[in-house]
């Protein structure tokens, strides 16, 4: 069985109440869910770390250059590189089976086209957060989605931050 994390939030109000007050679009919330002390105490599975900076959304995968015919299917849209998935090696749990590229969602020739724009993403802020949010990453790194960014005034899902120490992604 595992055992469910006590909540809490930076204010002191009931963690119902905060939940359900953060609704605006832009701008800091009034107060955040974390972990309660006694859960960040403990122990943390990554460093402490409280600063992080805005780079936006990143490829996973190697990009190249997009050959002469998407160059010329897409010159309305403005991509300029393509992150080609890598082939399946996927287990059954992830809807495939091994070696069986026409069942798996990752198959190869499947990836993304990225324009300037994307590739550039990220306004390049550092925002620093309170101990209480810190800790509550450092204890559970998967605990939040999402993060607030102090440069686009609103809260951006944690794959297009960076932790300033250390350079790896918020949320990893």
């Amino acid at each position: 069985m595992v055992e469910e994390q006590k909540l809490c939030t930076t204010s002191g109000e009931p963690v119902d109440e905060v939940r359900a007050n953060q609704t605006q679009e832009t701008g800091q919330y009034k107060s955040y869910i974390v972990l309660c002390p006694e859960e960040r105490a403990k122990g943390f599975v990554r460093p402490y770390r409280d600063s992080y900076k805005h780079v936006g959304i990143r490829p996973k995968y190697p990009l190249r250059d997009l050959t002469d015919e998407e160059r010329e299917r897409f010159s309305d849209v403005g991509y300029v590189k393509f992150e080609e998935y890598p082939a399946c090696n996927c287990s059954p749990t992830e809807g495939g089976t091994l070696g069986h590229a026409d069942t798996c969602p990752r198959r190869q020739g499947l990836g993304r086209f990225w324009t300037q724009a994307d590739l550039n993403s990220g306004c390049g802020t550092v925002t620093t957060m309170g101990r209480a949010l810190s800790e509550t990453y450092q204890a559970s790194p998967k605990f939040y989605g999402a993060t607030f960014c102090a440069g686009c005034n609103k809260h951006l899902p944690v794959e297009e931050f960076i932790w300033t120490a250390d350079g790896e992604v918020v949320g990893s």
